[in-house]
Parts: structure tokens; C-alpha cells; sequence
């Protein structure tokens, strides 16, 4: 209980310190501002710095440091975890100075800020797997870190976002490799290949084009497509001879095959068959469709059903083999069923 008391109480500590705002002094001059602005950031005091340079701005728009203050700015709100007003800040700055000879800083920092933003506090301390959380934020930093290494490639921040492009597009690919993996252990099929097939399209010389391949392999084995399993599985052999999937030349799939029985013939180990098992390219549906099909047909009274000379009723095999015969019936005799032939 202890340990929970303390726990909320920092809590509520932390919420009333980031909800107090700092008051500047409106005699400061705008070289004050921007001093007291840089002594804040070395000192780490992001809040103080971001509260100034805030003033500054809006009080000297027109000012020697009114650039810097609003490149500053980015910066402060980053390094204070405000990603949404960082990536504001930045947007603004390109907007406004798109011709700015420190604009690429702009970019980078707003593809940094989207890098660092899945990164939460249990990330830093615990060992969590990036590759399986939602890649929102990773797509919009490699979307911006692009526009960087496309637009200004002799920028010095360019080599560095090259390195973390690479790393984001690995972290994309594993996350398609792992949403395939679920569509196959839920049996869809269709989807787990689809998946396979998009990070082999679009995401080359990275280390999960070969489990895209398996992953097609693998769906289309399941899917009882033999010609696009075969190629998958060759293409698979030739360029990854060494992937996990591939135990002495021969594909191991990573699901085991669905057992779909019921529930009742699991628990009497197929003793009791609920229901047989589907032969291939059968579906319950289509089943059940003939059963009703069947059902109503035996509800017929015999009355209505066709009879032969003696009065007996004709059965379907026998008035299926008199109807081929008798291709001059009218069409009267066809909606009557023969009763009034």
C-alpha cells in the first residue's frame, strides 16, 4: 500500500508541475529573452526555455532572433517529450521560412520527434519488442526523414537520417511479417500471403524478404495453390538457402495445420464425429444449403409427386431418366411437376 501511496503521489507532483506556467518578466529585451532562453536549454530546463522563447517570439516577430527563437523552440519541445508541439513548431517553421538556410534542421527534428515518439518510458528499461507495436509514428518518420534526404542530400543531417531510414524500413518489414504470422494462425490464408508478397514487392534488401517468402509459401500450401507454393518455395531455396523454414532442402511450415474438429470430437479423441470432415473444396455452408435443399424436397406430399402408369411414385433417378427422354414436355407439365401430364 505504501508503494502505491507514493506512486500516486509523485503523480500528482509531476501533473502539478508540468500544469504550472512560468510568468516572463515583460521588461526583458529581446537579447535577454534569447540569453536567459539559451542559459534555460543548457541547464535542461526545457519548460523555462520553451516559456521564452514563446515571449520572445510574440513580443519581437520582426527581432534579429526571431528565426532562431522559433528553431529553438522545436528543439526545446522535443527534448521536453512534447512531440505534438515539437512537429507543430517545425511545421511552422517550414511554412513560413521555406528558404531558410537552416530549414533541413526543421525537417530533421520533426522526423527525430516522430522516431522518438513510440519510445515511452517502459521502453527505455524494459527489453520490448519495437517490431510489433503500432508503426504509425515509424511510417510518418520515415516519410519525413525522406523529404529531408530527398530535398537537401548534401545536408548535414542527411547521413544521419540515411542510418535511421534504414533501421525504420527493417522495423516496418518485421511488422508486416508479424501481422502475416497472425493472419496464418487464424487461417487466413489469403491475407498471410497477401502480407508475404507486399514486404517482398516493397521492402528489398531487408532481412525479412525471407520470411515474406515463407510466409507465401506456407499461405499457398494451405491454400491448395501448388504452382505459386512450388515457385514461392523455389524462389525461397535460391536466394535464402539457409532460412530457418528450410530443414534439409524440405519447407517446415512455422503453424501447425488448423484441426477443426468440434469440441466433442476433440474430447473423445474422434470417438464421437460431431460432424465428418470436409472433403477439399467443400465449405459448411454449401452443406448446409443441400441439406436444405434436401429437406424441403422430402417435405413434398406424395400426392404432388410424379407417378408412373400403375400409380407408384416415380423416384428422382427414374424421373430425372424419363425427363432426359421426354424433351417435348410443356412447359406446363415442367411447373406441375408431371401431376397433370
Amino acid at each position: 500500500m505504501q508503494v502505491k501511496h507514493l506512486l500516486l503521489i509523485a503523480i500528482l507532483a509531476l501533473t502539478a508541475a508540468c500544469s504550472s506556467k512560468e510568468v516572463v518578466d515583460e521588461n526583458l529585451s529581446e537579447v535577454e529573452l534569447y540569453q536567459q532562453a539559451q542559459h534555460d536549454l543548457d541547464n535542461n530546463s526545457y519548460t523555462s526555455a520553451t516559456a521564452k522563447l514563446k515571449a520572445l517570439e510574440s513580443r519581437y516577430p520582426f527581432g534579429r532572433y526571431a528565426d532562431q527563437a522559433q528553431l529553438e523552440l522545436i528543439y526545446a519541445n522535443y527534448k521536453n517529450a512534447e512531440p505534438e508541439a515539437a512537429k507543430s513548431a517545425a511545421e511552422r517553421f517550414i511554412r513560413l521560412h521555406p528558404q531558410h538556410p537552416n530549414v533541413d534542421y526543421a525537417y530533421y527534428l520533426k522526423g527525430l520527434t516522430s522516431f522518438d515518439q513510440d519510445v515511452g518510458l517502459l521502453a527505455r528499461f524494459l527489453p520490448l519488442d519495437m517490431t510489433k507495436r503500432d508503426p504509425g509514428a515509424a511510417r510518418d518518420s520515415y516519410n519525413e526523414f525522406a523529404q529531408l534526404t530527398s530535398r537537401y542530400p548534401n545536408s548535414r543531417y542527411s547521413p544521419d537520417a540515411k542510418q535511421r531510414m534504414i533501421y525504420l524500413r527493417n522495423l516496418l518489414a518485421s511488422y508486416e511479417i508479424h501481422v502475416a504470422d497472425y493472419y496464418l494462425t487464424r487461417q487466413a490464408y489469403v491475407a498471410a500471403a497477401n502480407r508475404g508478397r507486399y514486404v517482398v514487392e516493397n521492402f528489398q534488401e531487408t532481412p525479412s524478404v525471407g520470411d515474406g517468402l515463407a510466409v507465401m509459401v506456407e499461405a499457398y500450401q494451405r491454400l491448395h495453390l501448388d504452382a505459386l507454393a512450388e515457385t514461392s518455395l523455389e524462389t525461397l531455396k535460391l536466394n535464402y538457402p539457409n532460412h530457418p523454414s528450410l530443414v534439409d532442402g524440405q519447407f517446415k511450415p512455422s503453424v501447425a495445420e488448423a484441426d477443426n474438429r468440434s469440441w466433442l470430437s476433440k474430447a473423445t479423441l474422434g470417438l464421437i464425429e460431431s460432424r465428418p470432415p470436409l472433403p477439399p473444396g467443400e465449405t459448411r455452408a454449401n452443406q448446409d444449403v443441400q441439406k436444405q435443399f434436401q429437406d424441403a424436397k422430402d417435405s413434398i406430399p406424395s400426392d404432388l409427386k410424379p407417378k408412373d402408369e400403375n400409380g407408384q411414385v416415380i423416384e428422382e433417378e427414374q424421373h430425372e431418366a424419363e425427363g432426359n427422354n421426354n424433351s417435348d414436355r410443356s412447359w406446363f407439365s415442367y411447373m406441375t411437376f408431371g401431376v397433370f401430364d
